[in-house]
């Protein structure tokens, strides 16, 4: 139950995020926006907790998660209501701000939830299967705010939302508990602790690393639609289920690439396989012809959904492993920061590239420079704070290194 409600509670707030970046072709219409202001909708709900996240790190460790999870998803819900009233753009910027507050406690105290419940052995796949509700809830939102949106109006969709976001948060609250046998968190110095975190490298690959692969994220779901009607003249209600097939393909590689970290025990293995092949088929939409067959556009949405949203249960694993004892709610806040600015600045950059451009595929291939950056600076970190990783997808295990080599002559050759 613990794992249901946290799953369900991240599934609304998904609901939420991933709901008003697919409903960014209504709004662009309603208030006769370019590109740039466009993506500053998505970035409106991610400022805020740019600013809180570490204030909501700390509140969950020294709160614990019930309250201030429930709490941050009430707010949510009341921010998403009153953007449904907005007679203006400022106006609708205004409300996200505002719900954007509630979402900063929802990531790291869900995280925290389930890594407080589950033992290493098995809190890869449980936090595989908690980070599927952010694609549940975001394939859910792709699939019916944009059809609702069509037939009725923006406002009656992020209503919808909402509802959705107040369920979640309500469910969470009446069933959460705490683990028995295991103290609240706290009671540590905020500066100390982050001065800590700061100093840690083998934490580095995971700030690179997550920075750009949610730059990705939010950048597919604020324009995957619009480039799907603008180059392939596929309609918005359409672009949405395949926005929903990459999201659901998503939620499939979260619970994978967690179980693999789990066997694996190098939580980080996935995730940079996720770089190259997100990567890679960043690369492939660029090279699809316009008036290509719809199925190959969905073959590409699923691929792409696999490991663009898939990478981040073994991440936030490999994160709040790295905390130290009390303070796991303040790692996790303090890694996820990081990826805010992703949300923050990610879909305006690209939509002004779009403006200045007029082409969708240099902002794709930009975001594919980001992304092999990214995956040599996770590549050089790793190897610097882990000598058995030498920047393989399969490094040797230490017992490989302790193990003499057998070398034969051959010649003047070993």
């Amino acid at each position: 139950m613990i794992l249901a409600a946290a799953t369900v509670t991240q599934a609304g707030s998904g609901f939420v995020m991933i709901g008003i970046a697919s409903l960014n072709g209504y709004f662009r219409a309603a208030f006769q926006l370019n590109a740039t202001l466009t993506g500053l909708i998505v970035t409106s709900v991610g400022l805020v907790p740019l600013f809180t996240l570490l204030v909501a790190g700390r509140t969950l460790d020294t709160y614990g998660e019930r309250r201030v999870v429930t709490g941050g998803a009430l707010w949510l819900a009341a921010g998403t209501g009153l953007a449904a009233l907005a007679p203006s753009y400022g106006f609708l910027l205004a409300a996200f701000l505002v719900g954007g507050a509630g979402y900063a406690t929802s990531q790291p105290g869900g995280s925290k939830a389930v890594a407080r419940w589950f033992e290493p052995e098995r809190r890869g796949l449980a936090m595989g299967i908690r980070q599927t509700g952010l694609p549940l809830g975001g394939a859910l939102a792709a699939a019916s705010l944009p059809q609702i949106a069509e037939r009725t109006s923006f406002r009656v969709a992020l209503a919808t939302a909402a509802a959705v976001a107040l369920g979640a948060g309500l469910l969470f609250g009446a069933v959460y508990r705490e683990p028995r046998g295991r103290a609240q968190s706290g009671g540590y110095g905020l500066r100390r602790e982050l001065k800590r975190l700061l100093g840690k490298r083998n934490i580095r690959p995971a700030l690179w690393s997550g920075l750009a692969l949610v730059t990705v994220q939010f950048c597919l779901v604020s324009y995957l639609m619009l480039w799907l009607r603008d180059v392939h003249d596929i309609a918005l209600t359409s672009g949405g289920w395949l926005l929903f097939a990459a999201q659901a393909s998503g939620m499939a590689g979260r619970v994978a690439l967690a179980t693999w970290s789990d066997r694996s025990k190098r939580r980080m293995q996935p995730v940079r396989l996720s770089l190259v092949a997100t990567a890679a088929l960043l690369i492939v939409m660029v090279l699809v012809p316009r008036g290509a067959p719809t199925v190959v556009l969905l073959i590409v949405a699923t691929l792409l959904g696999f490991f663009a949203y898939g990478w981040y249960g073994p991440w936030v694993v490999h994160v709040s492993e790295l905390a130290a004892g009390k303070a796991v709610g303040l790692t996790l806040a303090f890694a996820m920061t990081a990826n805010q600015l992703g949300i923050v600045a990610g879909p305006p950059v690209f939509g002004l590239v779009l403006d200045v451009t007029g082409s969708y595929s240099v902002a794709w291939l930009l975001l594919v420079a980001c992304l092999l950056l990214a995956m040599g600076m996770v590549t050089k970190d790793l190897a610097a704070s882990n000598p058995l990783d030498t920047g393989r997808f399969f490094p040797r295990r230490a017992e490989d290194h302790a193990r003499p080599r057998r070398h034969t002559v051959v010649g003047d050759v070993w």
